[in-house]
């Protein structure tokens, strides 16, 4: 399926009742390499990484991972590989400490050598001070943080993170982002869900976007934001100014259709050139009697993309996805034998 690839993935569909999750999906993760999965609420991100993680059973298609079948050899691929969930899974009744020694344990690190990384992490997370107290008393954000250590306890030869700077502080974020660039420095392959755009466009090197359980478009960040063609001009229409008189002056201007957002009482026009429109477009209104509240040209973000692509702006980063997915169990069947085994008995 793909000597280059860390996970690669074809066909992949997935059913729950009348709700088709997935849809004859294929992605690939480089090795080494970070690959993003963006799409609205509902598009089937988590139910692909479920599925790469062995927690669920595809209906149709196949995926391997660094070569093992997620299905047919479950058991080996969660030896190799890290996952944190939508939610943080740490045990609430041991320390932080604890819940990382356990993970190490369970990760065959040794005694020592899952102290010494429990402490490691500990401290990249910012931890340290809070070792010693119970998950439980922990905010939503130090669980998360927490979380996201245990799953690079084992130093993972692939890492699945679904949503995971999700509540965390900017200080937070960025210490993550550092944590995973150094892990792909050193060969890891990561696969992350996101819903902060800004996330993906800094540390993804392709990006793969679903949409009603399909891929609508992959690329790395600038190949996606090339596609919009040139620059956005957005035009603020003054109060009682209807869009559609505003989107008949603009019409021939655009590279792209415009996209209307009627709460904002906004215009989004892709133009190619620029701030070269600006002369026609005053003329324009002019001719037209009619007055805006606000202009604006800059280049086009992977808010743009998502924009364009999907028909509606990203969710608002936090709002987890709608629970389509049921949890089977691992794909072996039976439940996990430890709290953390599914991220690596």
């Amino acid at each position: 399926m793909g000597e280059d690839a860390a996970v690669a993935a074809q066909g992949l569909s997935k059913r729950f009742g009348q709700v088709h999750a997935l849809t004859d999906v294929d992605v690939r993760v480089p090795t080494g390499r970070v690959t993003a999965l963006l799409g609205p609420n509902g598009a089937g991100k988590t139910t692909m990484v479920r599925i790469l993680a062995t927690l669920l059973r595809p209906d149709a298609g196949q995926a391997q991972v660094v070569g093992l079948d997620v299905v047919r050899q479950a058991v080996a691929v969660r030896r190799v590989i890290g996952l944190s969930g939508q939610y943080a899974a740490v045990d609430p009744y041991l320390t932080g400490r604890e819940n990382l020694r356990m993970i190490g344990r369970l990760s065959r690190l040794g005694r020592a050598g899952a102290r010494a990384r429990a402490e490691e992490l500990l401290e990249a997370f910012e931890l340290s001070g809070a070792a010693h107290r119970t998950a439980r008393t922990y905010s939503g954000g130090m669980r998360r943080r927490l979380d996201v250590a245990a799953s690079l306890v084992a130093r993972p030869r692939v890492l699945f993170l679904d949503e995971p700077t999700t509540g965390l502080d900017p200080r937070s974020r960025l210490a993550v982002w550092r944590l995973l660039g150094e892990l792909v420095t050193e060969g890891t392959s990561v696969l992350l869900t996101t819903q902060y755009l800004e996330e993906a466009d800094r540390i993804a090197d392709r990006i793969t976007v679903l949409d009603n359980g399909r891929v609508i478009a992959e690329g790395t960040s600038a190949e996606l934001k090339s596609r919009l063609g040139g620059d956005r001009l957005e035009i603020t229409a003054s109060p009682g100014v209807d869009l559609d008189r505003l989107g008949a002056v603009v019409a021939g201007l655009e590279s792209a259709p415009p996209v209307r957002q009627e709460t904002e009482g906004r215009l989004i026009v892709p133009v190619a050139s620029g701030a070269g429109v600006l002369p026609d477009l005053a003329r324009r209104l002019a001719d037209a009697d009619i007055t805006i509240a606000d202009l604006a040209i800059r280049r086009p973000t992977l808010d743009d993309v998502f924009l364009t692509l999907t028909g509606h702006p990203a969710p608002p980063p936090g709002q987890p996805e709608p629970s389509t997915t049921i949890d089977n169990g691992p794909a072996t069947g039976g439940p996990p034998t430890a709290a953390r085994s599914r991220r690596n008995p």
